[in-house]
Protein backbone atom coordinates (compact mmCIF):
# COMPACT_ATOMS: atom_id res chain seq x y z
CA UNK A 1 0.00 0.00 0.00
CA UNK A 2 0.96 3.47 -1.00
CA UNK A 3 2.08 5.73 1.80
CA UNK A 4 0.67 9.30 1.21
CA UNK A 5 1.83 12.52 2.62
CA UNK A 6 0.19 14.30 5.19
CA UNK A 7 -1.60 17.25 4.52
CA UNK A 8 0.73 19.97 5.88
CA UNK A 9 -1.10 21.49 9.05
CA UNK A 10 -2.88 24.64 8.58
CA UNK A 11 -2.62 24.39 4.73
CA UNK A 12 -6.63 25.30 4.56
CA UNK A 13 -5.94 28.56 6.40
CA UNK A 14 -3.34 29.28 4.10
CA UNK A 15 -5.04 28.00 1.17
CA UNK A 16 -8.18 30.59 2.32
CA UNK A 17 -5.84 33.38 3.19
CA UNK A 18 -4.55 33.59 -0.30
CA UNK A 19 -7.64 32.99 -2.10
CA UNK A 20 -8.73 36.16 -0.08
CA UNK A 21 -5.65 38.12 -0.85
CA UNK A 22 -6.00 36.91 -5.14
CA UNK A 23 -9.84 38.74 -4.78
CA UNK A 24 -8.47 41.54 -3.04
CA UNK A 25 -5.24 42.69 -5.29
CA UNK A 26 -7.41 42.02 -8.68
CA UNK A 27 -9.71 44.81 -7.36
CA UNK A 28 -6.54 46.87 -6.42
CA UNK A 29 -4.69 46.26 -9.80
CA UNK A 30 -8.18 47.37 -11.46
CA UNK A 31 -8.59 50.11 -9.16
CA UNK A 32 -5.00 52.02 -9.59
CA UNK A 33 -5.46 51.71 -13.80
CA UNK A 34 -9.29 53.19 -13.53
CA UNK A 35 -7.89 55.75 -12.00
CA UNK A 36 -4.95 56.73 -13.53
CA UNK A 37 -6.28 56.57 -16.88
CA UNK A 38 -9.71 58.22 -16.00
CA UNK A 39 -8.13 61.43 -14.53
CA UNK A 40 -5.77 61.85 -17.01
CA UNK A 41 -8.18 61.58 -19.40
CA UNK A 42 -10.42 64.58 -18.07
CA UNK A 43 -6.94 67.05 -17.87
CA UNK A 44 -5.40 65.84 -14.77
CA UNK A 45 -1.20 66.55 -14.68
CA UNK A 46 1.28 64.14 -13.97
CA UNK A 47 1.92 65.57 -10.75
CA UNK A 48 -1.95 65.81 -10.20
CA UNK A 49 -1.75 62.29 -10.56
CA UNK A 50 0.47 61.66 -8.31
CA UNK A 51 -1.19 63.46 -5.34
CA UNK A 52 -3.65 61.01 -5.90
CA UNK A 53 -1.64 58.02 -4.84
CA UNK A 54 0.21 59.61 -2.16
CA UNK A 55 -2.24 59.53 0.62
CA UNK A 56 -2.65 55.59 -0.54
CA UNK A 57 1.10 55.11 0.04
CA UNK A 58 0.72 57.03 3.46
CA UNK A 59 -1.99 55.64 4.93
CA UNK A 60 -0.03 52.14 3.40
CA UNK A 61 2.74 53.30 6.04
CA UNK A 62 1.05 53.81 9.04
CA UNK A 63 -1.27 51.03 8.61
CA UNK A 64 1.78 48.79 8.41
CA UNK A 65 2.80 50.27 11.22
CA UNK A 66 -0.17 50.07 13.18
CA UNK A 67 -1.59 46.30 11.91
CA UNK A 68 0.91 44.56 13.03
CA UNK A 69 0.80 45.62 16.67
CA UNK A 70 -3.34 44.71 15.84
CA UNK A 71 -3.12 41.62 14.49
CA UNK A 72 -0.44 40.76 17.43
CA UNK A 73 -3.62 41.64 19.76
CA UNK A 74 -6.49 40.57 18.36
CA UNK A 75 -5.29 37.86 15.43
CA UNK A 76 -4.96 37.83 11.90
CA UNK A 77 -8.22 37.22 11.00
CA UNK A 78 -9.35 40.44 11.92
CA UNK A 79 -6.99 41.98 9.84
CA UNK A 80 -8.00 40.44 7.13
CA UNK A 81 -11.64 40.92 7.11
CA UNK A 82 -11.10 44.98 8.07
CA UNK A 83 -9.14 45.11 4.69
CA UNK A 84 -11.31 43.27 2.83
CA UNK A 85 -14.46 45.51 4.52
CA UNK A 86 -12.15 48.87 3.99
CA UNK A 87 -11.73 48.26 0.79
CA UNK A 88 -15.16 47.34 -0.22
CA UNK A 89 -16.17 50.90 1.55
CA UNK A 90 -13.60 52.68 -0.57
CA UNK A 91 -14.61 51.75 -3.75
CA UNK A 92 -18.37 52.21 -2.98
CA UNK A 93 -17.47 55.94 -2.05
CA UNK A 94 -14.94 56.30 -5.52
CA UNK A 95 -18.28 55.89 -7.05
CA UNK A 96 -19.72 58.77 -5.77
CA UNK A 97 -17.30 60.75 -7.31
CA UNK A 98 -19.07 64.22 -8.50
CA UNK A 99 -17.67 64.95 -12.24
CA UNK A 100 -19.46 68.69 -11.66
CA UNK A 101 -16.73 69.50 -8.67
CA UNK A 102 -13.50 71.22 -9.47
CA UNK A 103 -10.29 69.53 -10.32
CA UNK A 104 -8.86 70.65 -6.73
CA UNK A 105 -11.86 68.91 -4.72
CA UNK A 106 -11.91 65.86 -7.01
CA UNK A 107 -8.46 65.50 -5.98
CA UNK A 108 -8.65 65.88 -2.46
CA UNK A 109 -11.73 63.87 -2.41
CA UNK A 110 -9.92 61.11 -4.92
CA UNK A 111 -6.95 61.54 -2.28
CA UNK A 112 -8.91 60.54 0.83
CA UNK A 113 -10.60 57.41 -0.73
CA UNK A 114 -7.28 56.30 -2.21
CA UNK A 115 -6.17 56.83 1.26
CA UNK A 116 -8.81 53.81 2.41
CA UNK A 117 -7.83 51.78 0.03
CA UNK A 118 -4.35 51.93 1.08
CA UNK A 119 -4.78 50.97 4.52
CA UNK A 120 -6.96 47.95 3.77
CA UNK A 121 -4.37 47.00 1.15
CA UNK A 122 -1.84 46.72 3.53
CA UNK A 123 -4.21 45.27 6.29
CA UNK A 124 -4.77 42.65 3.82
CA UNK A 125 -1.08 42.38 2.68
CA UNK A 126 0.58 42.02 6.34
CA UNK A 127 -2.36 39.14 7.23
CA UNK A 128 -1.53 37.19 4.27
CA UNK A 129 2.70 37.60 4.39
CA UNK A 130 2.12 37.12 8.48
CA UNK A 131 0.25 34.13 8.02
CA UNK A 132 3.28 32.50 5.32
CA UNK A 133 5.80 32.36 8.50
CA UNK A 134 3.61 30.90 10.99
CA UNK A 135 1.83 28.49 8.51
CA UNK A 136 4.78 27.32 5.96
CA UNK A 137 6.54 24.22 6.46
CA UNK A 138 10.28 24.86 7.66
CA UNK A 139 11.87 21.75 6.18
CA UNK A 140 13.42 21.51 2.84
CA UNK A 141 13.01 25.25 1.73
CA UNK A 142 9.40 25.35 2.74
CA UNK A 143 9.01 28.95 3.84
CA UNK A 144 10.88 30.51 0.58
CA UNK A 145 8.16 28.32 -1.62
CA UNK A 146 5.09 29.41 0.01
CA UNK A 147 6.43 32.52 -0.03
CA UNK A 148 7.46 33.12 -3.53
CA UNK A 149 4.14 31.57 -4.45
CA UNK A 150 2.13 34.13 -2.21
CA UNK A 151 3.89 36.92 -3.67
CA UNK A 152 4.10 35.68 -7.24
CA UNK A 153 0.44 34.61 -7.60
CA UNK A 154 -0.53 38.01 -5.61
CA UNK A 155 1.77 39.98 -8.40
CA UNK A 156 -0.11 37.74 -11.46
CA UNK A 157 -3.82 38.17 -9.93
CA UNK A 158 -2.91 41.83 -9.48
CA UNK A 159 -1.24 42.12 -13.42
CA UNK A 160 -4.88 41.01 -14.54
CA UNK A 161 -6.35 43.79 -12.58
CA UNK A 162 -4.46 45.92 -14.33
CA UNK A 163 -5.92 44.55 -17.50
CA UNK A 164 -9.26 44.55 -15.61
CA UNK A 165 -9.14 48.25 -15.03
CA UNK A 166 -8.24 49.52 -18.05
CA UNK A 167 -11.10 46.81 -19.89
CA UNK A 168 -14.18 48.30 -17.34
CA UNK A 169 -13.23 51.71 -17.96
CA UNK A 170 -13.66 51.38 -22.05
CA UNK A 171 -16.32 49.58 -21.40
CA UNK A 172 -18.40 50.11 -18.55
CA UNK A 173 -17.40 53.52 -17.34
CA UNK A 174 -15.53 54.62 -14.11
CA UNK A 175 -18.91 54.24 -12.09
CA UNK A 176 -20.14 50.86 -13.10
CA UNK A 177 -16.73 49.67 -13.35
CA UNK A 178 -15.75 50.27 -9.29
CA UNK A 179 -19.51 49.32 -8.14
CA UNK A 180 -19.32 45.69 -9.46
CA UNK A 181 -15.68 45.29 -8.11
CA UNK A 182 -17.55 46.36 -4.50
CA UNK A 183 -19.78 43.81 -5.46
CA UNK A 184 -17.76 41.18 -5.79
CA UNK A 185 -15.65 41.60 -2.78
CA UNK A 186 -18.58 41.80 -0.88
CA UNK A 187 -19.23 38.24 -1.79
CA UNK A 188 -15.86 37.12 -1.37
CA UNK A 189 -15.60 38.74 2.51
CA UNK A 190 -19.16 37.23 3.31
CA UNK A 191 -17.61 33.79 2.10
CA UNK A 192 -14.71 34.14 4.13
CA UNK A 193 -16.40 35.23 7.15
CA UNK A 194 -18.33 31.89 7.33
CA UNK A 195 -15.84 29.60 5.91
CA UNK A 196 -12.55 31.03 7.83
CA UNK A 197 -10.64 27.08 8.18
CA UNK A 198 -8.79 27.68 11.61
CA UNK A 199 -5.02 27.75 11.66
CA UNK A 200 -4.52 31.34 12.33
CA UNK A 201 -3.45 32.59 15.69
CA UNK A 202 -5.98 34.31 18.02
CA UNK A 203 -3.62 37.07 19.52
CA UNK A 204 -2.64 37.81 22.89
CA UNK A 205 -3.59 40.62 25.25
CA UNK A 206 -0.04 41.57 26.63
CA UNK A 207 0.74 43.13 23.21
CA UNK A 208 2.27 46.68 23.49
CA UNK A 209 2.48 49.23 20.32
CA UNK A 210 6.22 50.13 21.15
CA UNK A 211 7.24 46.38 20.12
CA UNK A 212 6.51 47.39 16.52
CA UNK A 213 9.61 48.90 16.34
CA UNK A 214 12.48 45.93 15.43
CA UNK A 215 15.05 45.87 17.05
CA UNK A 216 16.95 43.56 14.45
CA UNK A 217 19.56 45.11 12.62
CA UNK A 218 19.23 42.53 9.53
CA UNK A 219 15.07 43.71 9.59
CA UNK A 220 16.52 47.30 9.77
CA UNK A 221 18.72 47.02 7.03
CA UNK A 222 16.36 45.46 4.67
CA UNK A 223 13.23 47.71 5.44
CA UNK A 224 15.43 50.55 4.91
CA UNK A 225 16.56 48.59 1.40
CA UNK A 226 13.02 48.22 0.72
CA UNK A 227 12.47 51.82 0.57
CA UNK A 228 15.42 52.24 -2.05
CA UNK A 229 14.21 49.71 -4.64
CA UNK A 230 10.18 50.13 -4.44
CA UNK A 231 10.67 53.65 -5.35
CA UNK A 232 13.14 52.76 -8.10
CA UNK A 233 10.04 50.52 -9.24
CA UNK A 234 7.11 53.52 -8.40
CA UNK A 235 9.59 56.23 -9.78
CA UNK A 236 8.55 55.45 -13.65
CA UNK A 237 6.03 52.46 -12.88
CA UNK A 238 3.04 54.70 -11.34
CA UNK A 239 2.91 58.06 -13.71
CA UNK A 240 5.02 58.24 -15.94
CA UNK A 241 5.54 55.33 -17.99
CA UNK A 242 1.66 55.12 -18.27
CA UNK A 243 1.53 58.63 -19.24
CA UNK A 244 4.46 58.47 -22.32
CA UNK A 245 2.40 55.55 -23.82
CA UNK A 246 -0.72 57.24 -23.87
CA UNK A 247 1.12 59.71 -25.38
CA UNK A 248 2.67 57.50 -27.92
CA UNK A 249 -1.05 55.49 -29.00
CA UNK A 250 -3.87 57.93 -28.47
CA UNK A 251 -4.77 60.67 -31.04
CA UNK A 252 -7.36 61.74 -28.72
CA UNK A 253 -10.43 60.48 -30.22
CA UNK A 254 -12.91 58.39 -28.41
CA UNK A 255 -11.77 55.11 -29.97
CA UNK A 256 -8.13 56.32 -29.96
CA UNK A 257 -8.46 56.50 -26.00
CA UNK A 258 -10.02 52.96 -26.25
CA UNK A 259 -7.42 51.58 -27.91
CA UNK A 260 -4.61 53.12 -25.73
CA UNK A 261 -6.50 51.85 -22.42
CA UNK A 262 -6.43 48.55 -23.55
CA UNK A 263 -2.76 48.79 -24.70
CA UNK A 264 -1.76 50.18 -22.02
CA UNK A 265 -3.86 48.33 -19.57
CA UNK A 266 -2.04 45.08 -20.97
CA UNK A 267 1.65 46.11 -21.35
CA UNK A 268 0.99 46.64 -17.11
CA UNK A 269 -0.39 44.02 -17.18
CA UNK A 270 1.82 41.83 -18.66
CA UNK A 271 4.57 42.94 -16.75
CA UNK A 272 3.01 42.38 -13.52
CA UNK A 273 2.55 38.35 -14.37
CA UNK A 274 5.71 38.25 -15.55
CA UNK A 275 6.70 39.77 -12.00
CA UNK A 276 4.61 37.62 -10.63
CA UNK A 277 5.71 34.69 -12.47
CA UNK A 278 9.43 35.29 -11.37
CA UNK A 279 8.85 35.50 -8.11
CA UNK A 280 6.59 32.48 -8.07
CA UNK A 281 9.42 30.63 -9.27
CA UNK A 282 12.87 32.48 -7.08
CA UNK A 283 13.43 29.37 -5.15
CA UNK A 284 14.18 27.37 -8.26
CA UNK A 285 16.46 30.66 -10.18
CA UNK A 286 18.00 30.74 -7.05
CA UNK A 287 18.93 26.60 -6.09
CA UNK A 288 17.39 28.33 -2.38
CA UNK A 289 16.40 24.44 -1.23
CA UNK A 290 20.50 23.91 -1.28
CA UNK A 291 21.72 27.03 -0.35
CA UNK A 292 22.48 28.47 2.90
CA UNK A 293 21.27 31.79 4.74
CA UNK A 294 24.49 33.12 4.15
CA UNK A 295 24.64 32.83 0.28
CA UNK A 296 21.15 33.87 -0.14
CA UNK A 297 22.44 37.15 1.49
CA UNK A 298 25.15 37.26 -0.65
CA UNK A 299 23.08 36.59 -3.96
CA UNK A 300 20.56 39.49 -2.56
CA UNK A 301 23.55 41.92 -3.20
CA UNK A 302 24.76 41.15 -6.19
CA UNK A 303 21.16 40.79 -7.89
CA UNK A 304 19.88 44.45 -6.80
CA UNK A 305 23.64 45.44 -8.78
CA UNK A 306 22.62 43.81 -11.61
CA UNK A 307 19.28 45.64 -11.39
CA UNK A 308 20.79 48.97 -10.82
CA UNK A 309 21.90 48.42 -14.83
CA UNK A 310 18.67 47.95 -16.46
CA UNK A 311 17.75 51.88 -15.43
CA UNK A 312 21.15 53.06 -16.18
CA UNK A 313 20.60 51.63 -19.66
CA UNK A 314 16.99 53.15 -20.14
CA UNK A 315 18.38 56.40 -19.04
CA UNK A 316 20.78 56.39 -22.07
CA UNK A 317 18.56 55.47 -24.47
CA UNK A 318 16.08 58.24 -23.64
CA UNK A 319 18.67 61.23 -23.86
CA UNK A 320 19.89 60.04 -27.25
CA UNK A 321 15.99 60.19 -28.18
CA UNK A 322 14.14 63.69 -29.18
CA UNK A 323 10.69 62.70 -28.06
CA UNK A 324 8.53 59.34 -28.66
CA UNK A 325 10.20 57.53 -31.40
CA UNK A 326 9.15 53.94 -32.55
CA UNK A 327 12.95 52.58 -31.40
CA UNK A 328 12.89 54.50 -27.86
CA UNK A 329 9.44 52.79 -27.36
CA UNK A 330 10.65 48.88 -27.89
CA UNK A 331 13.66 49.98 -25.95
CA UNK A 332 11.55 50.87 -22.98
CA UNK A 333 9.59 47.77 -23.49
CA UNK A 334 12.16 45.54 -23.52
CA UNK A 335 14.13 47.17 -20.96
CA UNK A 336 11.13 47.46 -18.72
CA UNK A 337 10.25 43.57 -19.01
CA UNK A 338 14.04 42.89 -18.28
CA UNK A 339 13.93 45.10 -14.95
CA UNK A 340 10.77 43.47 -14.10
CA UNK A 341 12.26 39.89 -14.27
CA UNK A 342 15.22 41.02 -12.32
CA UNK A 343 12.81 43.06 -9.53
CA UNK A 344 11.18 40.15 -9.14
CA UNK A 345 14.00 37.75 -7.71
CA UNK A 346 15.33 40.38 -5.55
CA UNK A 347 11.41 41.08 -4.12
CA UNK A 348 11.33 37.54 -3.54
CA UNK A 349 14.39 37.44 -2.00
CA UNK A 350 13.79 40.15 0.48
CA UNK A 351 10.19 38.41 1.55
CA UNK A 352 11.64 35.64 1.99
CA UNK A 353 14.60 37.02 4.41
CA UNK A 354 12.35 39.11 6.14
CA UNK A 355 10.42 35.85 7.26
CA UNK A 356 14.13 33.95 7.73
CA UNK A 357 15.29 36.92 10.37
CA UNK A 358 12.28 37.81 12.23
CA UNK A 359 10.91 35.02 14.67
CA UNK A 360 7.32 33.10 15.58
CA UNK A 361 6.13 35.12 18.41
CA UNK A 362 6.77 38.62 16.77
CA UNK A 363 6.44 37.99 13.24
CA UNK A 364 3.42 40.49 12.70
CA UNK A 365 5.36 43.51 14.71
CA UNK A 366 8.88 42.73 11.82
CA UNK A 367 6.30 42.05 8.86
CA UNK A 368 4.36 45.10 9.50
CA UNK A 369 7.31 47.05 10.08
CA UNK A 370 9.51 45.67 6.86
CA UNK A 371 6.04 46.71 4.90
CA UNK A 372 5.93 50.26 6.08
CA UNK A 373 9.06 50.20 5.36
CA UNK A 374 7.98 48.98 1.19
CA UNK A 375 4.91 51.55 1.45
CA UNK A 376 7.24 54.43 2.73
CA UNK A 377 9.25 53.58 -0.65
CA UNK A 378 6.37 53.49 -3.09
CA UNK A 379 5.45 56.85 -1.34
CA UNK A 380 9.01 58.34 -2.38
CA UNK A 381 8.49 56.27 -5.75
CA UNK A 382 5.46 57.85 -6.81
CA UNK A 383 6.07 61.91 -5.30
CA UNK A 384 8.93 61.56 -7.72
CA UNK A 385 7.18 59.68 -10.57
CA UNK A 386 5.13 62.90 -11.17
CA UNK A 387 7.85 65.33 -10.27
CA UNK A 388 10.49 63.71 -12.54
CA UNK A 389 8.63 63.15 -15.81
CA UNK A 390 7.12 66.18 -15.47
CA UNK A 391 10.58 68.28 -14.76
CA UNK A 392 13.01 65.94 -17.02
CA UNK A 393 10.97 63.61 -18.62
CA UNK A 394 12.19 59.70 -19.24
CA UNK A 395 15.63 60.52 -18.30
CA UNK A 396 15.17 62.12 -15.54
CA UNK A 397 13.02 59.42 -13.82
CA UNK A 398 15.02 56.74 -15.09
CA UNK A 399 18.14 58.10 -14.02
CA UNK A 400 16.57 58.70 -10.72
CA UNK A 401 15.58 55.01 -10.60
CA UNK A 402 18.83 53.66 -11.14
CA UNK A 403 20.69 56.00 -8.17
CA UNK A 404 16.96 54.41 -5.72
CA UNK A 405 18.21 50.88 -6.93
CA UNK A 406 22.13 51.77 -6.27
CA UNK A 407 21.02 52.81 -2.97
CA UNK A 408 19.55 49.51 -1.84
CA UNK A 409 22.48 47.31 -3.56
CA UNK A 410 24.63 49.81 -0.90
CA UNK A 411 22.65 48.98 2.42
CA UNK A 412 21.41 45.15 1.47
CA UNK A 413 25.71 44.56 1.48
CA UNK A 414 25.40 45.04 5.46
CA UNK A 415 23.01 42.39 5.94
CA UNK A 416 24.86 39.80 8.46
CA UNK A 417 23.72 35.77 8.54
CA UNK A 418 23.01 34.07 11.53
CA UNK A 419 21.43 37.44 13.34
CA UNK A 420 17.99 38.42 14.07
Amino acid sequence: MIKTSARPEGLSAYIAVTASYWAFMLTDGALRMLVLLHFHMIGFTPVQLAYLFVLYEVAGMVTNLCAGWIAARFGLTSTLYAGLGLQILALMALAQLDPTWTIGASVVYVMLVQGASGAAKDLAKMSSKSAVKLLAPSQDGGLFRWVAFLTGSKNMVKGLGFLLGAGLLATLGFVWAVLGMAAILTVILLAVLFAMPSGLPKGRKGAKFSEVFSKSHNVNVLSAARVFIFGARDVWFVVGIPIYFYAVLSDGSSEGNRAAFFLIGTFMAGWVILYGLVQANAPRILRAKTRPEADLITAAHRWSWALAIVPAGLTLASMFADGPQMWLTTTLIAGLLIFGAIFAVNSSLHSYLILAFTKAERVTMDVGFYYMANAGGRLAGTLLSGLTYQIGGLTLMFGTAAILVALSSITVRSLKSGQG
